[in-house]
């Protein structure tokens, strides 16, 4: 039986073999970091290429940013993925589309992850007290709903801004593109747990 005590996120794009999986490796590494043991990351696809390693040049990405790249077999997104998942990061909008569709209960729980960083930059800026020292987890698992009601203070001007970019079989400039885009808010959500996380005794 999997523990209550630790914070589950799910990572998605559509193959799970490119932008996903660097956002799972990247922000497990950095949230390990931060409590190591309190925060499992995992990935799936819309249409995952099951079964499938991290494709090579996101594999390196991975490695620039801390995290292993190794040990990793793409998956197909299941209804059953998103029960008992606290927070849900998509690549894009048209993700997050899907994810609410497949399970409508997730609505409140799913973001884009680019858009969602730029929420935790707004809570940080309006409270910045840390979290409890007796219940990181459950200080976190209430951070969707904290951060969706500063939703319209972290709008993006352009709707593209909420998106990461699928590098998949395209030229190198446009893996170099969506580690542009993915990097920052994955080290924004780092960023984010390390200054709101208590002070271990």
């Amino acid at each position: 039986m999997e523990s209550p005590s630790i914070v589950r996120i799910l990572t998605v794009c559509t193959g799970n073999i490119c932008r996903s999986p660097v956002a799972e490796r990247a922000l497990q590494a950095g949230l390990d970091a931060v409590r190591a043991g309190t925060f499992q990351v995992q990935s799936a696809g819309t249409y995952a290429m099951t079964g499938s390693p991290i494709h090579l040049p996101c594999a390196r990405i991975i490695e620039t940013y801390g995290g292993r790249s190794g040990g990793f077999a793409a998956r197909q997104l299941t209804p059953g993925m998103l029960r008992g998942t606290d927070l849900i990061l998509t690549m894009t909008s048209t993700h997050r589309s899907e994810v609410v569709r497949m399970d409508p209960s997730v609505l409140k729980r799913a973001f884009t992850i680019r858009e969602f960083a730029r929420m935790l930059t707004v809570l940080e800026e309006r409270d910045s007290r840390p979290a409890p020292e007796t219940d990181l987890v459950g200080w976190w698992r209430t951070l969707p709903a904290r951060a969706a009601g500063v939703r319209h203070l972290a709008l993006a001007s352009d709707a593209a801004d909420n998106d990461v970019a699928d590098p998949y079989g395209l030229a190198p400039e446009a893996y170099q593109r969506m580690e542009d885009e993915l990097a920052p808010a994955v080290l924004a959500i780092v960023r984010f747990a390390h200054r709101t996380a208590p002070a271990e005794v």
